[in-house]
């Protein structure tokens, strides 16, 4: 008797094939919503080359969804993996980091064009500051533009240490600078909305200061909110289902308009917390960031 409940034991403690197939079969999922990011990048990248910028802006949006997407779905699953981890960075180095700064630098520069005249320049601009300025944009398009990849770099990477060493495990209702996805789904917004790429030097001026100050924003210690807390299966949240339904249908019929105040209300969000965070010290603290403990 002793010898078959042994038995018994041991079958029941043998793992089984199908389980393990399926789990295996699942942690696939997460990856593959990681790979269609990354050719949201390809594309993105192709398409601002052919001139195409409105879909290179679209695919970005769309990167932005599937990089949310693909770690809830490794929660939901419980395949969650250190390879998951440092595939879905690299993806976002290159959706959110090298296919924006590609379309900002191009989408902004057709006004270069007018350079091969000089003449040309010099009726349209008659100050020495702006004839300057524009003898030397296109220098600092490039250097804008590479400074907005490097400090998105600079914010993945912060965020995966932080994130390997939490000191407040509990915090999770801010992030530490602006988070990539919103830094580069503002530019892919901006472009969607307007389409035409620019072609006078001022507009441009104003073009690379606003990618520049969103590249300093996510190498910055200014809290966002990160919105990991709302759970739309749980009890009590059919408002919150609601109101995301309403905002996707909204997305859908007026996208230029929608994306781009979607895009403008997060990342000038922190800013207005930070502001008044600095006037008001004695206020209490809207949670602590999402990993780590980067004070400000």
């Amino acid at each position: 008797m002793a010898e078959r409940r042994g038995r018994r034991r041991t079958h029941k403690n043998r793992p089984n094939p199908r389980s393990e197939r399926l789990q295996s079969g699942l942690s696939l999922i997460p990856s593959l919503f990681t790979i269609g990011n990354m050719f949201c990048a390809y594309f993105s990248v192709i398409s601002t080359f052919k001139g195409n910028y409105d879909h290179a802006a679209m695919a970005i949006g769309i990167g932005v969804v599937l990089d949310g997407l693909d770690g809830r779905i490794a929660r939901m699953t419980q395949t969650s993996s250190e390879f998951g981890v440092q595939l879905d960075s690299i993806a976002d180095v290159l959706t959110f980091g090298i296919a924006p700064a590609v379309l900002a630098l191009i989408w902004g520069q057709n006004h270069i064009a007018g350079l091969a005249n000089p003449s040309t320049v010099l009726l349209d601009v008659q100050s020495g500051i702006a004839i300057y300025v524009t003898a030397h944009l296109r220098h600092w398009s490039w250097i804008v533009t590479f400074v907005f990849m490097v400090c998105g770099g600079w914010r993945l990477a912060r965020f995966n240490v932080q994130s390997q060493n939490p000191l407040d495990t509990g915090g999770k209702r801010n992030f530490v600078g602006l988070p990539i996805p919103a830094g580069a789904g503002l530019i892919a917004a901006i472009v969607h909305f307007f389409k035409s790429p620019i072609v006078d030097v001022i507009p441009a001026m104003f073009w690379y200061l606003l990618v520049l100050l969103t590249g300093l924003l996510m190498a910055s210690t200014i809290r966002y909110p990160s919105f990991k807390e709302l759970h739309f299966l749980k009890r009590g949240s059919r408002l919150t289902l609601f109101a995301t339904a309403s905002l996707i249908g909204l997305i859908y019929f007026y996208s230029e308009v929608m994306l781009l105040l979607i895009s403008m209300a997060y990342v000038s969000s922190g800013l207005v917390m930070h502001t008044l965070r600095r006037f008001a010290p004695h206020a209490p603290t809207l949670g602590e960031p999402a990993h780590g403990n980067i004070k400000t």
